[in-house]
Protein backbone atom coordinates (compact mmCIF):
# COMPACT_ATOMS: atom_id res chain seq x y z
CA UNK A 1 0.00 0.00 0.00
CA UNK A 2 1.34 3.99 -0.95
CA UNK A 3 -0.19 6.57 0.82
CA UNK A 4 -0.17 10.48 -1.00
CA UNK A 5 -0.49 11.93 1.76
CA UNK A 6 -0.33 15.56 0.00
CA UNK A 7 -2.15 16.78 -2.92
CA UNK A 8 -5.10 19.29 -4.32
CA UNK A 9 -7.51 17.05 -6.02
CA UNK A 10 -10.17 19.37 -5.35
CA UNK A 11 -7.83 22.20 -7.53
CA UNK A 12 -9.32 22.70 -11.26
CA UNK A 13 -6.64 21.33 -12.72
CA UNK A 14 -8.37 17.77 -11.76
CA UNK A 15 -11.56 19.16 -12.59
CA UNK A 16 -12.33 17.63 -16.14
CA UNK A 17 -10.59 13.70 -14.80
CA UNK A 18 -11.11 13.20 -11.04
CA UNK A 19 -12.27 9.85 -11.09
CA UNK A 20 -9.70 8.66 -14.11
CA UNK A 21 -6.69 10.04 -11.90
CA UNK A 22 -8.21 8.08 -8.92
CA UNK A 23 -7.84 5.06 -10.99
CA UNK A 24 -4.74 5.46 -12.28
CA UNK A 25 -3.81 5.88 -8.46
CA UNK A 26 -4.98 2.74 -7.19
CA UNK A 27 -3.71 1.00 -10.21
CA UNK A 28 -0.08 2.23 -9.09
CA UNK A 29 -1.20 0.90 -5.39
CA UNK A 30 -1.97 4.23 -4.19
CA UNK A 31 -4.92 2.97 -2.14
CA UNK A 32 -5.27 6.29 0.28
CA UNK A 33 -5.01 9.93 -0.49
CA UNK A 34 -4.72 12.98 2.30
CA UNK A 35 -6.14 16.05 0.51
CA UNK A 36 -5.14 19.25 1.75
CA UNK A 37 -6.49 22.44 1.74
CA UNK A 38 -5.07 25.61 1.32
CA UNK A 39 -7.83 28.50 1.70
CA UNK A 40 -10.91 28.71 3.06
CA UNK A 41 -13.02 27.86 -0.27
CA UNK A 42 -10.34 24.60 -0.76
CA UNK A 43 -11.24 23.42 2.83
CA UNK A 44 -14.97 23.57 2.18
CA UNK A 45 -13.98 21.58 -1.30
CA UNK A 46 -11.31 18.91 0.64
CA UNK A 47 -13.57 17.98 2.93
CA UNK A 48 -16.70 17.76 0.58
CA UNK A 49 -14.23 15.38 -1.62
CA UNK A 50 -13.19 13.14 0.94
CA UNK A 51 -16.94 12.43 2.36
CA UNK A 52 -17.56 11.59 -1.23
CA UNK A 53 -14.59 9.28 -1.95
CA UNK A 54 -13.73 6.54 0.63
CA UNK A 55 -9.75 6.65 -0.44
CA UNK A 56 -9.70 10.22 0.40
CA UNK A 57 -8.97 11.83 3.56
CA UNK A 58 -8.62 15.93 3.92
CA UNK A 59 -7.47 18.62 5.75
CA UNK A 60 -8.87 21.94 6.34
CA UNK A 61 -6.64 25.36 6.59
CA UNK A 62 -5.17 28.11 5.01
CA UNK A 63 -1.90 28.52 3.09
CA UNK A 64 0.52 31.12 4.11
CA UNK A 65 0.04 32.95 0.74
CA UNK A 66 -3.57 33.55 1.37
CA UNK A 67 -3.03 34.04 5.22
CA UNK A 68 -3.75 38.53 4.03
CA UNK A 69 -7.49 36.66 3.74
CA UNK A 70 -7.85 35.17 6.96
CA UNK A 71 -10.49 36.32 9.41
CA UNK A 72 -12.85 35.37 12.69
CA UNK A 73 -15.41 34.19 10.48
CA UNK A 74 -12.38 32.02 7.96
CA UNK A 75 -11.30 30.63 11.56
CA UNK A 76 -14.41 29.70 12.95
CA UNK A 77 -15.50 27.92 9.46
CA UNK A 78 -12.53 25.73 9.54
CA UNK A 79 -12.96 24.72 12.99
CA UNK A 80 -16.30 23.83 12.24
CA UNK A 81 -15.19 21.68 8.82
CA UNK A 82 -12.15 20.36 11.40
CA UNK A 83 -15.00 18.25 13.29
CA UNK A 84 -16.00 16.44 9.98
CA UNK A 85 -14.63 13.02 10.87
CA UNK A 86 -12.71 12.50 7.38
CA UNK A 87 -10.80 15.92 8.03
CA UNK A 88 -7.42 14.23 9.93
CA UNK A 89 -5.51 17.61 10.17
CA UNK A 90 -4.98 21.29 10.13
CA UNK A 91 -2.92 22.32 7.15
CA UNK A 92 -1.32 23.42 5.31
CA UNK A 93 -0.38 26.56 7.30
CA UNK A 94 2.69 27.92 8.08
CA UNK A 95 5.47 30.75 6.65
CA UNK A 96 6.33 31.35 3.16
CA UNK A 97 8.97 33.96 3.30
CA UNK A 98 10.04 33.13 -0.63
CA UNK A 99 7.33 34.80 -2.23
CA UNK A 100 5.75 36.69 0.60
CA UNK A 101 2.29 36.72 -0.99
CA UNK A 102 1.02 37.94 2.31
CA UNK A 103 3.05 40.27 5.06
CA UNK A 104 5.11 38.03 7.08
CA UNK A 105 3.52 39.25 10.73
CA UNK A 106 0.34 38.38 9.00
CA UNK A 107 1.43 35.06 8.22
CA UNK A 108 2.41 34.53 11.88
CA UNK A 109 -0.55 35.57 13.37
CA UNK A 110 -2.48 33.29 11.19
CA UNK A 111 -0.11 30.29 12.27
CA UNK A 112 -0.19 30.89 15.43
CA UNK A 113 -4.36 30.86 15.46
CA UNK A 114 -3.77 27.89 13.72
CA UNK A 115 -1.48 25.93 16.11
CA UNK A 116 -3.49 26.23 18.86
CA UNK A 117 -6.67 25.17 16.43
CA UNK A 118 -4.91 22.13 16.01
CA UNK A 119 -4.08 21.74 19.84
CA UNK A 120 -7.92 22.24 20.47
CA UNK A 121 -9.08 19.70 18.23
CA UNK A 122 -6.41 16.98 18.74
CA UNK A 123 -5.58 17.19 15.24
CA UNK A 124 -1.72 17.17 13.77
CA UNK A 125 -0.55 20.14 11.88
CA UNK A 126 0.69 20.18 8.08
CA UNK A 127 3.54 22.82 8.33
CA UNK A 128 4.38 24.83 4.94
CA UNK A 129 7.78 26.20 5.60
CA UNK A 130 9.28 28.08 2.82
CA UNK A 131 12.27 30.52 3.38
CA UNK A 132 11.34 30.92 7.36
CA UNK A 133 12.99 27.83 8.86
CA UNK A 134 14.09 29.95 11.62
CA UNK A 135 10.80 31.57 11.94
CA UNK A 136 8.47 28.52 11.80
CA UNK A 137 10.79 26.89 14.80
CA UNK A 138 10.30 29.92 16.73
CA UNK A 139 6.63 30.87 16.48
CA UNK A 140 6.15 26.59 17.26
CA UNK A 141 8.04 26.54 20.38
CA UNK A 142 6.70 30.14 21.42
CA UNK A 143 3.39 28.73 21.31
CA UNK A 144 4.42 25.51 23.35
CA UNK A 145 1.91 23.65 22.12
CA UNK A 146 1.73 20.35 24.31
CA UNK A 147 2.12 16.74 22.57
CA UNK A 148 2.60 18.38 19.07
CA UNK A 149 2.15 16.03 16.21
CA UNK A 150 3.44 17.32 13.02
CA UNK A 151 4.58 17.13 9.80
CA UNK A 152 6.81 19.51 7.49
CA UNK A 153 6.02 19.03 3.97
CA UNK A 154 7.59 19.41 0.76
CA UNK A 155 10.78 19.48 2.89
CA UNK A 156 13.67 21.20 1.28
CA UNK A 157 15.12 23.41 4.34
CA UNK A 158 18.36 22.72 5.69
CA UNK A 159 20.55 19.80 7.39
CA UNK A 160 19.92 21.95 10.75
CA UNK A 161 16.18 22.61 10.63
CA UNK A 162 15.30 19.41 9.59
CA UNK A 163 17.43 18.05 12.64
CA UNK A 164 15.47 20.47 14.83
CA UNK A 165 12.00 19.09 13.53
CA UNK A 166 13.47 15.73 14.19
CA UNK A 167 13.83 16.25 17.63
CA UNK A 168 10.57 17.88 18.25
CA UNK A 169 9.57 14.35 16.90
CA UNK A 170 8.04 16.03 13.68
CA UNK A 171 7.62 13.83 10.37
CA UNK A 172 9.59 14.74 7.26
CA UNK A 173 7.28 13.91 3.60
CA UNK A 174 8.94 14.86 0.54
CA UNK A 175 7.87 15.09 -3.19
CA UNK A 176 8.61 14.02 -6.22
CA UNK A 177 11.40 16.85 -6.80
CA UNK A 178 13.63 14.50 -5.25
CA UNK A 179 13.94 12.83 -8.70
CA UNK A 180 15.45 15.57 -10.19
CA UNK A 181 18.85 15.50 -11.50
CA UNK A 182 19.93 18.24 -9.82
CA UNK A 183 18.52 17.65 -6.55
CA UNK A 184 21.55 16.35 -4.90
CA UNK A 185 21.14 18.10 -1.91
CA UNK A 186 17.36 17.29 -1.79
CA UNK A 187 18.76 13.25 -1.75
CA UNK A 188 21.47 13.92 1.18
CA UNK A 189 18.60 15.52 3.17
CA UNK A 190 16.59 12.07 2.26
CA UNK A 191 19.13 9.87 3.46
CA UNK A 192 19.55 12.01 6.44
CA UNK A 193 16.07 11.57 7.24
CA UNK A 194 15.14 7.93 9.39
CA UNK A 195 12.84 5.77 7.67
CA UNK A 196 10.21 6.10 10.71
CA UNK A 197 10.20 9.90 10.66
CA UNK A 198 9.52 9.95 6.40
CA UNK A 199 6.23 10.40 4.49
CA UNK A 200 5.69 10.25 1.16
CA UNK A 201 3.51 13.03 -1.21
CA UNK A 202 2.80 14.71 -5.11
CA UNK A 203 1.90 18.21 -3.85
CA UNK A 204 -0.53 17.46 -7.20
CA UNK A 205 -0.71 19.15 -9.40
CA UNK A 206 2.83 20.17 -9.04
CA UNK A 207 6.14 19.17 -8.60
CA UNK A 208 5.97 16.16 -11.58
CA UNK A 209 8.69 13.82 -11.09
CA UNK A 210 11.39 13.03 -13.61
CA UNK A 211 10.55 12.77 -16.95
CA UNK A 212 7.11 14.30 -16.24
CA UNK A 213 8.09 17.87 -15.73
CA UNK A 214 6.03 20.40 -17.57
CA UNK A 215 3.08 18.02 -16.98
CA UNK A 216 0.64 17.80 -14.80
CA UNK A 217 1.36 15.97 -11.50
CA UNK A 218 -0.88 13.00 -10.21
CA UNK A 219 -1.25 10.81 -7.47
CA UNK A 220 0.00 7.60 -9.22
CA UNK A 221 3.51 9.50 -9.02
CA UNK A 222 4.13 8.62 -5.51
CA UNK A 223 5.13 5.15 -6.69
CA UNK A 224 8.31 6.92 -8.72
CA UNK A 225 8.81 8.69 -5.44
CA UNK A 226 9.01 5.09 -3.15
CA UNK A 227 11.50 3.97 -5.53
CA UNK A 228 13.24 6.97 -5.58
CA UNK A 229 13.54 6.18 -2.12
CA UNK A 230 14.18 3.03 -1.96
CA UNK A 231 17.20 3.80 -4.30
CA UNK A 232 18.78 6.95 -1.62
CA UNK A 233 18.00 4.48 1.51
CA UNK A 234 19.69 1.20 -0.43
CA UNK A 235 16.44 -0.92 0.63
CA UNK A 236 13.55 -2.25 -0.94
CA UNK A 237 10.94 -0.37 -2.16
CA UNK A 238 8.49 -2.56 0.04
CA UNK A 239 9.92 -1.38 3.31
CA UNK A 240 9.68 2.29 1.91
CA UNK A 241 5.93 1.31 0.97
CA UNK A 242 5.33 -0.47 4.05
CA UNK A 243 6.80 1.95 6.76
CA UNK A 244 5.47 5.04 5.00
CA UNK A 245 2.19 3.94 4.99
CA UNK A 246 2.46 3.11 8.99
CA UNK A 247 3.79 6.27 9.25
CA UNK A 248 0.81 7.74 7.69
CA UNK A 249 -1.58 6.19 9.72
CA UNK A 250 -0.31 6.75 12.48
CA UNK A 251 0.23 10.59 12.20
CA UNK A 252 -3.06 11.01 10.95
CA UNK A 253 -4.32 8.35 13.30
CA UNK A 254 -6.38 7.01 9.89
CA UNK A 255 -9.76 5.11 10.29
CA UNK A 256 -8.43 1.93 7.48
Amino acid sequence: MLIDTHCHLDFAEFSADRDEVLKRAQAAGVEYIINVASSLENSRAAVSLSNNYISIFSSAGIHPHDAKDFSKEALAEISELADNKRVVAIGEVGLDFYRNLSESYVQEEVFRKFINLAEDKNLPLIIHSRAADEDTLRVIKEERFKNMRAVVHCFSGSGQFLESCLELGFYISYTCNITYKKAHDLCELVKSTPLDKLMLETDAPYLSPEGFRGRRNEPMHIKLLAEKIAEIKEITFKEVADKTSENAKALFKLKI
